[in-house]
């Protein structure tokens, strides 16, 4: 193979095309009803769309099974503190029993607007639970964050001993 020397780069290597081959080249680029990108166009909005409604779709549906979890915790936990009363009454007396009575039911009674509350009520409610008062929310967040982190290292402390 012939070593042929390198040339440096000239103003007409650069030129653009002349006005026919320019048109040409555009021309090229297009067919009969606008762009030849238009068809792939339409199929990626086709296809977000498509993803958008199936994203959906299973959010819906995981949320829909997270609330029947909460509710069925909620609805646990109600009976393991009305269990609870009762020994309470035993040995710290029948007005700390009440109480125990009293949250357990005010837990059933969360469990119950829980599980009669659609996924869209409870979303819409807690929109306007940060609107009304958006302090509150970032303080419930970080409390919940706090707990998941919580239980996430207990979690992971049982495990490496394991």
């Amino acid at each position: 193979m012939a070593d042929t020397p390198l040339k440096p780069m000239t103003d007409q290597d650069a030129a653009p095309a002349s006005g026919e081959a320019a048109a040409q080249a555009v021309d090229s680029l297009k067919n009969g009803d606008g762009s030849r990108f238009s068809g792939a166009k339409q199929a990626l909005t086709d296809n977000t769309a498509k993803f958008r409604e199936q994203a959906g779709d299973k959010a819906r549906g995981m949320a829909e099974d997270g609330k029947a979890r909460a509710s069925s915790a909620l609805g646990q936990f109600s009976q393991l503190l009305s269990d609870a009363a009762g020994q309470v009454d035993e040995k710290l007396g029948e007005q700390y029993g009440d109480y125990a009575r009293s949250a357990a039911g005010k837990v059933q009674d969360i469990s119950s607007q829980l599980n009669d509350r659609s996924v869209d009520e409870l979303i819409d409610s807690a929109r306007e639970l940060v609107r009304k008062s958006p302090g509150v929310a970032i303080g419930a967040a970080a409390a919940v964050g706090f707990v998941v982190a919580r239980l996430l290292t207990a979690g992971l402390d049982q495990r490496d001993r394991a």
